[in-house]
């Protein structure tokens, strides 16, 4: 199978050359059994091939027409499973007619955080999501409050899902070979199914805090709603930096700062 597509850098494509790394990335799907699968970015079919081996619905979407017209040529099993467009744009309802569906993918590095931001606004559809993206951007996925890495996309993503580190790739198994580490992760939806608090507060707050990630939050506070705002004058968080709070520490900041 001949390999002409080449890798585009406008894309963020790096494509997967490791078989027994592709197979692993495949697998991990398995933990959500029985729903279909949308992989996003199939380039060259490299995680495709074994994720058609696992007999569940499966579509893939691409953007880049040379992957396109290679997938067609040399998957005909794909037939009519091919999206050909942008996922960012996609309306991820229609997919499955409704249905939820685990995400996965060797992310394109340029958008990988749209990605998941696109995933939570779908949370309801995607009960786990797995794949490959930046070292980088699967510690800020998986960090735990007081590290460095955790930061705004960690406390979107662990407000709705557990996150998982599964294992790191080095940069030798890709064409063109990108310039960091890669890492493969797992989200799986936890059991929050709303919130006990102003979404767009608790929004609004854990922006604002990460915007000013040095200060302590009796300052960054006071920048985000003047400093006339009268704060509580208890409060156990007011020495605190946004990255020591846990998820719940956000959601009770957000409850006592929404009564005032």
């Amino acid at each position: 199978m001949k390999n002409s597509v080449k890798p585009k850098k406008n894309l963020g494509q790096h494509f997967l050359t490791d078989m027994q790394i592709a197979f692993d990335i495949a697998a991990t799907v398995d933990a959500c059994r029985s729903i279909p699968v949308l992989e996003v970015g199939p380039g060259t079919g490299v995680l495709t091939q074994f994720l058609l081996q696992k007999e569940r619905p499966l579509q893939v979407v691409e953007l880049d027409q040379e992957s396109v017209l290679y997938l067609k040529a040399n998957f005909p099993d794909l037939h009519g499973k091919i999206i050909e467009g942008d996922f960012l744009k996609l309306d991820l309802a229609q997919v499955f007619n409704g249905s939820p569906f685990v995400l996965t993918g060797n992310y394109p590095y340029n958008i990988s955080s749209q990605i998941f931001f696109k995933m939570l606004d779908n949370k309801d559809l995607i009960p786990c999501c797995t794949g490959m993206v930046q070292r980088e951007v699967a510690r800020r996925i998986t960090a735990r409050p007081g590290n460095k890495d955790y930061g705004i996309l960690t406390v979107f993503i662990q407000l709705w899902y557990d996150t998982e580190y599964l294992f790191t790739v080095n940069e030798n198994v890709f064409n063109p070979p990108p310039k960091v580490k890669s890492a493969v992760i797992r989200l799986s939806r936890n059991q929050r199914n709303s919130l006990d608090c102003n979404y767009d507060l608790f929004k609004k707050i854990v922006k604002g805090t990460f915007a000013q990630r040095r200060k302590m939050l009796r300052n960054s506070i006071k920048s985000i709603f003047g400093t006339d705002f009268e704060l509580p004058p208890a409060a156990t968080w007011l020495e605190k930096r946004p990255e020591q709070l846990s998820i719940q520490d956000f959601i009770d900041l957000t409850i006592e700062l929404e009564r005032k």
